[in-house]
């Protein structure tokens, strides 16, 4: 009978192989056991996010284990080139792309997790949910496109000298393509509007926003004229939302005048009943009236009420006009309009008077 020591017998085997089989052990044992480990550890915790970070590490890190022990093995055998070179590339290759993948799929994860949580983190809304996944997607590929390079000893200074001069020359060429892209993934990000708010530009169009592209910006007028402006002008310029605030109401404001001499209770009253009639105006905030100034021709008004959105304006302001001014007439108050008196002088006499001078008893140097 044969007594084989485990020094003896670890001399006899192959060292690349006793690496590979530690490798492989090694990963299965995560692969097995991983799960365990996390449940035990994620279950006292409130949130699911840690659940989301290691739901997708089980089957890379398995993987990076058993590429570790085959990459120590290839390198305990002497083997002809280019064997050795090319099996270290697909074993990099491999762990790079499943690596790149699970962070991808994590990324996306993440980004869901926290629309779900808008109260919490107000950056990412469903809105802006395709820019942070794209620009996540970008640089992560961009990372393992890079990492794949030198797993093949690839040299990239040349190709990033090249890529920087094409960058120079493209960036002079496309300035303002590349202006309104970052203006549109600002937009995007920093939410200044959104889709259905009435905007009011700088130059005084005014519209709802139909689109918000990467970049353009599509406003819809009232004369169902659409305007389409670049994100680079929209970002730069004075915008007036009259959509922002708390909620989506609009602040109508009807400015009239009534004639001295009329009775302001009776004017207020009949006002206040007019507004608060009238259906398009809401009940809260309270609809206000406002004695203004003493104006030129008559005491200035002014009547406020809230509408459900901008775009109710020109009906409201309409409809309040004509029931304002019906509500008048049946009352007797009187809308001022401007008077002038206008005197008529014979020519004769004043002629006279010019040339002789005043005869009202004083002399011209009094």
């Amino acid at each position: 009978m044969v007594h084989v020591t485990v020094l003896e017998l670890i001399e006899q085997l192959d060292l690349g192989l006793l690496y590979a089989m530690g490798g492989a052990t090694a990963g299965a044992v995560v692969f097995v056991l991983f799960p365990v480990l996390v449940f035990a550890v994620t279950r006292r915790t409130r949130s699911d996010l840690d659940d989301i970070l290691t739901a997708r590490l089980r089957l890379p890190l398995s993987w990076s284990l058993v590429a570790v022990g085959l990459w120590y093995g290839i390198g305990a055998h002497e083997l002809p080139a280019p064997y050795p070179f090319a099996i270290r590339g697909l074993l990099a290759t491999g762990t790079v792309l499943l690596w790149t993948v699970s962070v991808v799929g994590t990324v996306h994860a993440l980004l869901d997790w926290v629309v779900a949580h808008q109260e919490q983190y107000s950056l990412v809304t469903a809105r802006t949910l395709p820019v942070f996944d794209i620009a996540a997607k970008t640089v992560v590929w961009g990372g393992s496109l890079y990492f794949l390079f030198l797993a093949w000893e690839v040299d990239l200074t040349g190709w990033l000298a090249s890529a920087g001069v094409v960058g120079v020359a493209v960036g002079f060429a496309a300035k303002d393509t590349l202006s309104n892209l970052i203006a549109g993934v600002f937009i995007l990000a920093d939410a200044p509007y959104k889709l259905g708010d009435y905007l009011v530009l700088e130059n005084g169009d005014r519209g709802a926003v139909i689109e918000i592209g990467i970049r353009t910006t599509r406003l819809r007028t009232r004369d169902d004229v659409e305007i389409i402006v670049p994100n680079a002008v929209m970002a730069n310029s004075r915008i007036v939302n009259q959509s922002g605030g708390p909620y989506s109401g609009f602040r109508v404001r009807v400015q009239l005048s009534v004639a001295y001499g009329c009775n302001l209770d009776q004017v207020r009253r009949a006002l206040m009943e007019t507004i608060t009639s009238e259906p398009l105006i809401l009940d809260e905030p309270v609809p206000r009236v406002r004695f203004r100034a003493l104006g030129e021709s008559g005491l200035d008004h002014e009547v406020l009420g809230w509408v459900a959105e901008p775009g109710l304006r020109g009906r409201a302001t309409d409809r309040l006009l004509t029931s304002i001014y019906q509500r008048f007439q049946e009352e007797g108050i009187e809308i001022p309009f401007p008077r002038r008196d206008l005197v008529i002088r014979d020519p004769v006499k004043h002629a006279a008077w010019v040339d002789g001078g005043s005869d009202d008893g004083y002399d011209d140097e009094d």
